[in-house]
């Protein structure tokens, strides 16, 4: 479904990815591990189209998207959920969640999906009139993750969805990971918890310095003498 072929990236003068190559399956979960600059929030932005790499190849679904617009690769059906949630603070949770419908694909089913988001997250059902900034870090968090399936994706992607949550929230917040891929979703998680998101994941890649240095199925990475000893102090 996605592939990434030798994409090299940045910001300015600043080449951040270089030579990255990785792919989705259509109903996979891969997952980017690496730690605190090693590009992985780069590499998602680049495939939102925040980012637009400098060479290489971006391909989803048969198309090449390397140089869409954000706008326009949204369209497409990919939806990032970005790190620290990004809600719009003054405006109520139902007001965030019907933001998250906006792509062409997706208007048309609001009410269906606002139904589907709100029997997965009956919290957020709960907080519908309340302003977004009155929400705990979870709460918020599950809002986020609700806006982003309003849009109907045929790829979902995570950026850092335990960033900032206390323990036993990051645990419901996987917890709700696995009940999105139940679905069949197509999902990409970029994320600092290696232990969490091997768990959750079919297959990932070890980012280090804007590189891909390993590559292998979840299970296989988790015993991983490197992975065990530079990301989970074992």
């Amino acid at each position: 479904m996605l592939e990434l072929d030798k994409v090299h990236a940045g910001y300015g003068a600043t080449t951040i990815l270089h030579d990255v190559s990785l792919n989705v399956d259509e109903g996979e979960v891969v997952t980017i591990v690496g730690a605190n600059g090693a590009g992985k929030t780069t590499t998602l932005r680049t495939i939102s189209g925040l980012v637009t790499p400098t060479s290489g190849r971006i391909v989803f679904d048969g198309e090449d998207i390397t140089k869409l617009t954000a706008h326009e690769i949204v369209d497409l059906g990919i939806t990032l959920i970005p790190e620290g949630r990004q809600l719009f603070p003054d405006m109520t949770v139902r007001e965030n969640l019907m933001m998250g419908a906006y792509r062409s694909g997706a208007r048309a089913y609001q009410a269906d999906a606002l139904d589907e988001v709100l029997t997965l997250f009956p919290r957020v059902k709960e907080r519908l009139s309340q302003k977004a900034n009155s929400l705990s870090g979870g709460e918020q968090q599950m809002v986020a993750i609700a806006r982003g399936l309003m849009a109907r994706p045929r790829l979902l992607m995570f950026d850092e969805p335990s960033l900032g949550l206390a323990p036993i929230i990051v645990a419901q917040v996987f917890e709700v990971i696995a009940t999105i891929v139940e679905t069949g979703a197509t999902v990409l998680i970029v994320e600092q918890n290696v232990f969490h998101t091997l768990k959750a994941a079919d297959r990932g890649y070890v980012l280090e310095n804007g590189e891909v240095v390993l590559s292998d199925h979840a299970a296989a990475l988790l015993d991983n003498s490197h992975v065990r000893k530079a990301y989970l102090g074992i």
